[in-house]
């Protein structure tokens, strides 16, 4: 190469790192993060060189990392504590190894043992005939409408259903119908049910399907009491309605509830469960029902884009997450509960009692987006649900005693925001 060349590849050399370094600035600016120190900041070859020849003057015959000063060298900053969402774990070193050491084949021919045996033992663990394994919540829920309606058809959902609320409008989109509230916070009755649905006229939509979230996620992880649901299907069936359940987070429900899933499931004729909410899978979700409804449920999953070939690799992790991650999430209920009683010590915020994992909270005078600023400056990640309602979850990849400093500095951050400060009561 010639001097032309070399001088022309160092330059595209020193372009790319520097485009890849302002990107990484960037991701690292979002998620609440310094970003990395400019390669100017660092020390020169020439600084090292001269460190090493004081030490040999000196007559120092060992090298560390400490004699090369290292608090000259920029330091990785604190990670944030993120209580976003429980979608934000990673896969631990025992799930990386289940998923690589994964048996696969083309699961589109059916023939990936992997997610033959997650479908195989999520049927088992709910009661139902058959499972099949989809890329996400959200295709579940979509397939599930495929099923039990037809265009123009309407949708009986409680109040903030993520089915309506976080599916960027697919029902509309792919099944064509639409959704009709009943009840308040997500939860509601027989009577409301009946309330809701549409008198039989050609004037009318056609009410076909009626929907539960269990737990909810806009209540703040709401249980919806068994009971309750049962009778809500009950009525359902004197309806003509089919029943479909959105367990996200069923996994939760069972948990506190102190039933199996199995039970919980019973009386739908179709239910969605995630394996990345909660479990600490990286990808996946699961629709069961009768072997009949999955048979056709396949085609749709196929229809929407779905239909993967070596996913065994994904289905290990979530086989994994059910079979060594669900008993855990105790612990999560009770962080949640330790958060919740310490941010509602705090003058001005008024906390929906966690249930489960999700802490969601209301300020009486202030901008919800202003307290995710304020905390993201301190290194820790929430959302806002609303102008002035803001939630927090906790999850596997965080410890009970993160959960302590996201506590205090939530406080710090909500005490800035507000203009007070203190608490009435402290974590445990």
């Amino acid at each position: 190469m010639g001097g032309l060349g070399r001088a022309f590849h160092a330059r595209c050399e020193t372009q790319f790192h520097e485009r890849g370094r302002r990107t990484d600035d960037r991701a690292q600016t979002r998620l609440g993060r310094r970003p990395r120190a400019a390669e100017a900041d660092w020390p020169s070859g020439a600084v090292f060189l001269e460190i090493a020849a004081r030490r040999k003057a000196a007559g120092a015959t060992r090298r560390t990392y400490s004699s090369l000063e290292a608090t000259r060298l920029p330091m990785p900053p604190e990670p944030a504590i993120d209580l976003r969402s429980d979608t934000v774990t990673r896969p631990s070193p025992a799930m990386r190894e289940a998923m690589a050491n994964a048996a696969v084949g083309d699961d589109v021919y059916g023939e990936d043992p992997s997610v033959l045996e997650l479908e195989r033992r999520t049927a088992e663990i709910l009661g139902k005939e058959s499972a099949l394994f989809v890329p996400s919540g959200t295709m579940s829920n979509q397939i599930a409408l495929l099923l039990h309606t037809r265009p123009g058809d309407e949708v009986v959902i409680g109040e903030g259903a993520h089915i309506a609320y976080y599916e960027s409008g697919a029902g509309a989109a792919w099944a064509g119908v639409q959704f009709a509230i009943a009840g308040k916070g997500g939860l509601f009755d027989a009577e409301e049910l009946a309330a809701a649905a549409k008198p039989k006229a050609d004037y009318h939509p056609r009410t076909s399907l009626v929907c539960l979230e269990n737990t909810h996620n806009r209540a703040g992880g709401r249980i919806f009491p068994e009971q309750l649901a049962m009778a809500v299907v009950a009525e359902a069936r004197t309806l003509g309605l089919a029943a479909h359940l959105d367990g996200a987070r069923l996994w939760h429900a069972a948990l506190a509830a102190n039933q199996s899933e199995a039970r919980l499931a019973a009386p739908f004729d179709t239910v969605s469960v995630c394996f990345s909410k909660g479990l600490g899978a990286p990808v996946g979700s699961a629709l069961v029902g009768s072997r009949d409804a999955l048979r056709l449920a396949r085609r749709y999953r196929k229809m929407l884009g779905g239909g993967m070939r070596q996913a065994g690799i994904l289905a290990a992790g979530a086989l994994y997450a059910l079979e060594h991650q669900r008993a855990r999430l105790g612990d999560d209920h009770r962080s949640a509960r330790e958060l919740g009683r310490a941010l509602g010590g705090h003058h001005g915020v008024r906390v929906v009692e966690p249930q489960t994992n999700i802490v969601s909270f209301t300020l009486e005078s202030a901008a919800a987006s202003r307290v995710v600023e304020a905390a993201r400056a301190r290194g820790v990640l929430i959302n806002a649900t609303g102008p002035s309602t803001l939630r927090a979850v906790t999850h596997l990849d965080v410890s009970s005693e993160q959960v302590r400093r996201a506590a205090e500095r939530l406080g710090e951050a909500i005490a800035a925001v507000v203009g007070t400060s203190g608490s009435t009561e402290d974590l445990p």
